[in-house]
C-alpha cells in the first residue's frame, strides 16, 4: 500500500509569501494608460519586447523560496499552483499549462517563471506559454498539446 504524504509544514508560510507577492491593486491603477499616447507607448514596449526584469524581481519571490516538488504532496502542489496563478493574474499575467500535466511538473514550470524576464503590462494580459508549436523539442514533452497533431503528420 502506498504511503500518503502529509502536508509539508512550510506550505502555510509559502502561501502567505505568495499572497504577499500580489501586485497592489492601487499601484496597478496608478499606471493604467490614461491617454491614447500612453496606450500606444505601452503597446510599443510590448511589441519591441522590452523585458528588463524577471517576474521574481517584480513580485519579490525567489525560486529558493519553494521546496523541491518531490517533498510535496499532490494536494500541496495544487494549492501552491493555484495561489501562484492568482498572484500572476494580479501582475496581469497568465500561465498556459495543460490540464493533464502532473502537479509536480506544473509546479516546476511555475516556479521557473520567477527567473524569466517579463513585461508587466498596465492594461491587458501577458502569458507564460511553454509550447512553441514544435512538439519534438517542446519542454512539455509527452504532455505537449501539439504532440497528437505532430504524430498524425508523421503517420
Amino acid at each position: 500500500m502506498k504511503k500518503k504524504k502529509t502536508a509539508h509544514p512550510y506550505i502555510p508560510y509559502l502561501l502567505e509569501d505568495i499572497a504577499a507577492a500580489h501586485r497592489d491593486a492601487g499601484e496597478a491603477k496608478l499606471h493604467e494608460p490614461k491617454t491614447i499616447e500612453e496606450e500606444l507607448e505601452e503597446s510599443e514596449r510590448f511589441v519591441f519586447d522590452e523585458r528588463e526584469h524577471t517576474l521574481g524581481y517584480y513580485c519579490g519571490l525567489k525560486t529558493e523560496d519553494f521546496p523541491p516538488a518531490e517533498q510535496l504532496s499532490n494536494s500541496d502542489l495544487k494549492k501552491v499552483c493555484k495561489a501562484f496563478e492568482e498572484m500572476l493574474f494580479s501582475w496581469n499575467h497568465t500561465i498556459d499549462i495543460p490540464k493533464k500535466l502532473p502537479p509536480s511538473f506544473a509546479y516546476k514550470l511555475m516556479v521557473d517563471c520567477l527567473n524569466k524576464k517579463t513585461f508587466i503590462p498596465d492594461s491587458g494580459i501577458c502569458g507564460f506559454d511553454f509550447c512553441t508549436g514544435y512538439a519534438p523539442e517542446c519542454e512539455l514533452k509527452e504532455y505537449c498539446p501539439c504532440l497528437k497533431i505532430w504524430n498524425e503528420k508523421e503517420n
